[in-house]
């Protein structure tokens, strides 16, 4: 039995600049944190007494013959890269929402992956874990999904991570006080706007509309070192940080017309007429959490505008992906598993046999 606990995250500059398209050719760099909230995998070898291959359970259940015929996209890919053909029991649970703009199908793909390398008795250092997922995620799905996601799940913690145009990471820990993060910490306010029912498709868009904004996205390259001296150096007013996280979403929401919408920009002013200095809406757009910075001696003016809406409190974590529970099992005969049917059969006939 293994269990992984894998840390979702939240970007504050540099979103967009990750995805390969666009650092391939002029480097790219975010600023982001993950948080004390999570997602759960659990892994196990299935043993041969079901009538069924492999069970996979999240927000539904499926009970397959194969593992090729999972239709979770990541679980089939995932145990497609690692080679494993035999059954597997996986669940998964999680903290908070899928598609809600906090990295959580990256966070599971890598939790996933590293639960899988720990029923194989292997070990992965998180910057290969992290390149590990994001194969899975770009090259064998195919999905448009950018690099920082995985990174900071795998890694964990306040970083700046580059992505170099030859296809490099690098991954700079925050180098301030503990006390300077726990003041940016005080200034931050969660709120969850809705579901994001097309992720995919804003994500699809924003590829497509790349090439076309060059100067917004080297603009919101640039407030990545910004963002980042801002931090680091104690003399300055973290009030900064919030107005460079205004001037960051008001670029962000003309990538593509999808991002945003009447509702979010809503909630936006709305923010803002209580105190806020700035925000963002997290993830590719269109739903999913937000993110405001306010005064502390604020943050109840806020909570009282936006009333309607959930606040998710928070804390920064240092932690990525981790083995919880590692307990390793006895593997099944495999002449055992492969007469299967015959088991089920002599099971039924015993049940149903006379007294």
């Amino acid at each position: 039995m293994i269990i992984t606990s894998t840390p979702l995250r939240i970007s504050f500059f540099g979103g967009g600049t990750d995805y390969p398209v666009w650092y391939r050719q002029y480097g790219g760099s975010v600023l982001s944190t993950t948080i004390d909230k999570c997602c759960y995998i659990t892994c196990r070898r299935l043993p041969p007494f079901f009538e069924y291959h492999s069970r996979i359970s999240y927000s539904k259940i499926e009970n397959v013959d194969r593992n090729d015929v999972i239709q979770h996209p990541s679980v089939r890919a995932c145990l497609q890269f690692a080679g494993m053909d035999e059954g597997v029991e996986i669940h998964h649970v999680a903290d908070l929402p899928a598609r809600s703009g906090l990295g959580t199908s990256s966070a599971f793909t890598v939790g996933l992956l590293l639960g899988l390398y720990a029923l194989k008795n292997q070990m992965r250092d998180k910057h290969a874990l992290a390149s590990d997922a994001i194969h899975v995620e770009q090259d064998l799905l195919r999905e448009a999904v950018g690099a920082q996601d995985q990174v900071s799940a795998a890694h964990g913690g306040f970083n700046r991570i580059n992505f170099g145009t030859d296809g490099s990471i690098d991954v700079r820990r925050m180098l301030t006080s503990q006390d300077r993060l726990a003041e940016l910490e005080q200034h931050l306010a969660l709120y969850f706007t809705g579901f994001s029912r097309f992720a995919s498709e804003i994500a699809q868009e924003q590829l497509k509309m790349t090439p076309h904004k060059k100067q917004e996205l080297d603009t919101m390259l640039q407030f990545v070192a910004e963002a980042e001296a801002i931090v680091a150096n104690s003399n300055r007013s973290l009030h900064e940080f919030g107005r460079l996280l205004h001037e960051s979403w008001k670029i962000k929401r003309t990538l593509t017309q999808k991002i945003s919408n009447a509702s979010i920009d809503e909630i936006y002013e709305a923010g803002l007429s209580a105190g806020a200095l700035g925000g963002k809406l997290l993830g590719a757009g269109g739903g999913g959490f937000m993110l405001f910075f306010v005064a502390p001696e604020r943050r109840e003016a806020l909570r009282a505008r936006l009333k309607k809406l959930l606040c998710v409190p928070f804390s920064f974590s240092n932690r990525g992906s981790h083995v919880v529970v590692y307990e390793p099992e006895q593997q099944y005969d495999n002449s055992l598993a492969s007469e299967r049917s015959t088991i089920y059969a002599h099971a039924a006939g015993v049940a149903q046999a006379p007294k």
